[in-house]
């Protein structure tokens, strides 16, 4: 099996901020460590255990901690665009979140 590798973007909101990397600051070293381990994974074309939670939306699943997720969505096909991270208890929040936050970004998209 073949894979490709992707680049990752960070989402920002209309106001220039980037909510996963406000989240990734917000966690212990040991924890940044393990999701960036999961990231270079994902850049170089391993998506592992993911799943799609609707609307575009992904979830990348880190077993690691209290079960920590880091939700993406594709823009085009070699773009991994970060949108927002959480763990097991804020799941339902989170993914809710992202949604919302990817169609922002795909509606300020059309607009430039």
């Amino acid at each position: 099996m073949e894979t490709y590798p992707y680049t990752i973007e960070y989402y920002l909101t209309a106001t220039n901020r980037a909510p996963f990397k406000e989240w990734m600051d917000g966690l212990d070293s040991v924890t940044r460590a393990k999701i960036r381990i999961r990231l270079d994974r994902v850049r170089l074309g391993n998506l592992g255990k993911n799943r799609h939670v609707g609307e575009g939306v992904y979830e990348l699943k880190i077993d690691y901690g209290p079960g920590y997720r880091v939700y993406y969505a594709m823009n085009g096909k070699t773009v991994v665009l970060l949108l927002l991270g959480g763990d097991k208890s804020t799941q339902e929040k989170d993914i809710s979140q992202a949604k919302t936050d990817w169609e922002g970004f795909k509606k300020r998209r059309s607009h430039d």
